[in-house]
């Protein structure tokens, strides 16, 4: 174990700090919660684990009554169990505030009597509130995570539906799927238990929806439409929310923490650097709480300058309803993240020039809850760093309010102009729509190739970055690639195995390029009809690459045939798709009307591309949808030798019709800009192509036919 040294200046400057960043309860948050005790328990609090375990095992023993009670139960002690934490650790530092350190011998000991003080008035009221000990409510990582992932909600919904309840089985599956959004199945599970309980799309309730985030994206909507007295409302009450999520984020990094650097039961650390070992995890998980608030449920990046746009918002919006000293306060409020952003000094000068000539400019500051939430962020940072340096570990400041998170308009008081121009019917009024893709858009390159024929562009396919070619392979072709699918296809290839990962309605097999030059060149396919399958693909690769105008080299993401079958007996009343709506580098988030590019989304790709190899099925067609996820903006038969390509963010949402008879086999490739997520299979196949082309000049130069060889 290592030795640190301890300064006396630092482990005082840790003290003090210590006191400055335990603030009485609701230091830099409104004085009303607005928040009731949720409906007390009769009895001892039931550990949420020991419930949440009984009602998996009577799910699966087929007891969903009781499944349904032990899991509701669960979330109901989960929800109880944090509120009490939040509650008595208020309460506590309410009552048992902390003690500055004194001079002379025993000076720290009036500030650890206040430490224990505190310690014991929060065991006392947490056992008090709990009914029992506080150990019994002490639960493992994996269900924590189960919990936070929201996962007993997937065992609700199935155990609802057992029950024949689906419009609480339709609450369930949307609140799971709001922090699972890469869950594919379960937004057509939604949408079947909508049909089945006949309830409209927009009364879908999350029951684990965080009100901040709820009343902030209710702000923007009115804001876009110039509801401007109505945004007020929702952004004053979502800052209330967050700032009370805010000092609950807090209170629960309060609890037991992971010395990761150290086994647990050799940890031997003396009483300084256990104190601080403790408090730094602690403080560091404080600190990130602006990260945590600004993250939606199941999305790993936040908002970007999400606590900061608020402000932005608003003093626009108090600007618009003539409320000029608010707009000033909030235009000021967001001056303490971006002290240079131009646009807003000039807004600042701006709306003094506005004021009353009884009001002095100068008296009016910048909001003083938010003044003091962020000198404390200050105050922690500084801590942060300066106890990485002296102790020894590594911490680097992420950017919490990233400046190019900024609202999407011109609503933005324009400079230099006099008092008549700018009336308020004078401004700009015209929204900007947030930028999707980060290169120069171009289309409309050659298509290479004779025989193409070009079919529609993006703007007829009411879209962006599309484009939709015919004739790209021959009916020979199609019937050769066909042929050599059925001799290479393997269930599940491409799913991780699953037979049926979209729809238990059809079945799905699929084969790589190396997988059939592998069974070419073992003579199990014929081996030309392998190499077609590797031609055919690189010459999409050079008809996408050339017609979206590209400037750099696109290169093979991935490469996959399949084919989906319709499973007989199961078409009746079908009302699913094939593939549900999404996105092929972003996750699809139709409630929030946007695509988060993050993981598990495949981020790196830049460009799709379908090549069709039939058209002898019925039904499978090919949708282009806004980003509700519904609305079709376009629908593509797919047929022999057609291929349609796009770019692959959230621009372009698609999903494919349900299959109800035969088979629908297509060439899915997914390409990259960026050379480090090139296809390793795809290097592996230029390398036995090289192989093979070398061999058979070989044989060319010593006049061998081929057919000799055996």
């Amino acid at each position: 174990m290592r030795e640190r040294i301890w300064p006396p200046s630092l482990l005082l400057l840790l003290l003090l700090l210590l006191l400055l960043l335990l603030p009485p309860p609701l230091w830099g948050d409104p004085p009303d919660s607005g928040r009731g005790d949720p409906e007390p328990e009769r009895g001892p609090l039931q550990p949420f684990d020991l419930l949440y375990a009984s009602g998996v095992a009577a799910y699966y023993s087929g007891d969903y009554e009781q499944a349904v009670r032990d899991l509701e139960a669960a979330l109901s002690s989960y929800r109880r169990l944090r509120h009490i934490r939040t509650r008595c650790t208020r309460h506590c530092a309410a009552r048992r505030p902390l003690a500055p350190p004194g001079t002379g011998p025993g000076a720290e000991l009036p500030f650890f009597r206040a430490l224990l003080e505190r310690a014991r008035c929060y065991r006392s009221c947490e056992t008090q509130r709990l009914g029992g000990p506080v150990s019994r409510h002490r639960v493992s990582e994996d269900v924590r995570s189960d919990f936070q992932r929201r996962v007993p909600y997937n065992y609700l919904q199935r155990a609802y539906v057992k029950l024949n309840q689906p419009d609480k089985a339709m609450e369930a599956a949307h609140t799971f799927f709001m922090a699972n959004p890469e869950h594919m199945e379960m937004q057509q599970d939604i949408e079947n238990y909508r049909m089945m309980a006949g309830v409209d799309a927009l009364q879908l309730t999350d029951r684990e929806a965080r009100p901040h985030l709820e009343s902030y994206s209710a702000a923007v909507k009115h804001y876009e439409s110039d509801e401007f007295e109505v945004a007020i409302k929702y952004f004053e009450q979502a800052l209330r929310e967050y700032f009370i999520e805010d000092s609950e984020c807090r209170t629960l990094c309060e609890g037991p923490q992971r010395f990761e650097e150290y086994e647990y039961l050799a940890y031997k650390a003396g009483l300084y650097e256990a104190i601080a070992d403790h408090y730094m995890q602690v403080l560091v998980c404080q600190h990130e709480c602006v990260r945590e608030l600004a993250t939606r449920p199941g999305r790993l990046s936040p908002i970007e300058n999400f606590l900061p746009l608020h402000y932005d918002y608003l003093q626009f919006a108090y600007y618009r309803v003539g409320e000029y000293v608010k707009a000033l306060e909030c235009a000021k409020a967001y001056l303490l993240f971006h002290p240079d952003d131009e646009d807003v000094l000039d807004n600042v000068e701006y709306y003094e020039g506005l004021l009353d000539n009884g009001v002095d400019p100068e008296s009016i500051e910048a909001r003083e809850d938010l003044a003091m939430f962020v000198k404390r962020h200050k105050l922690e940072s500084e801590l942060i760093k300066s106890a990485a340096e002296g102790l020894g570990f590594s911490y680097t400041e992420p950017n919490y309010w990233n400046r190019y998170g900024g609202r999407q308009d011109e609503n933005r008081v324009p400079s230099g102009v006099n008092m008549e121009a700018a009336e308020v019917h004078g401004l700009s009024m015209g929204k900007k729509s947030s930028p999707k893709i980060q290169r120069d858009l171009r289309e409309g390159g050659p298509l290479l190739y004779e025989n193409i024929t070009f079919v529609y562009n993006s703007e007829q396919l009411n879209g962006t970055q599309r484009v939709l070619l015919d004739n790209v392979l021959s009916e020979e072709q199609c019937r050769e690639l066909h042929s050599v699918a059925s001799g290479i296809m393997l269930v599940g290839d491409g799913y991780r195995g699953k037979t049926s990962p979209h729809t238990p309605n059809e079945k799905f097999e699929g084969a790589t390029v190396l997988k059939a030059l592998k069974f070419g060149y073992e003579g199990r396919v014929p081996l030309k009809s392998a190499r077609l399958f590797y031609e055919i693909s690189e010459k999409a690769r050079k008809i996408v690459e050339s017609y979206f105008m590209l400037n750099s080299t696109l290169y093979f993401s991935y490469t996959h045939m399949v084919c989906r079958t319709a499973l007989s007996g199961q078409q009746d009343r079908r009302n699913d798709l094939s593939h549900p709506i999404h996105a092929d580098n972003c996750l699809l988030d139709p409630e929030a009307n946007e695509c988060w590019k993050e993981p598990p989304a495949y981020t790196f790709r830049d460009y799709s591309a379908l090549l069709y190899m039939n058209d002898d099925f019925e039904g499978g067609e090919f949708i282009f949808t806004e980003m509700d996820a519904k609305t079709v903006t376009a629908s593509i038969k797919p047929k022999c030798g057609r291929m349609v390509s796009f770019s692959s963010g959230g621009e372009n949402p698609h999903g494919v019709k349900a299959v109800t008879r035969g088979q629908r086999c297509a060439v899915a490739l997914w390409f990259t800009l960026d050379p480090l997520y090139r296809e390793l299979e795809r290097i592996q196949a230029d390398e036995v192509i090289a192989i093979l082309d070398q061999e058979q000049q070989g044989k060319h130069e010593l006049n061998i036919n081929p057919k000799d060889e055996l």
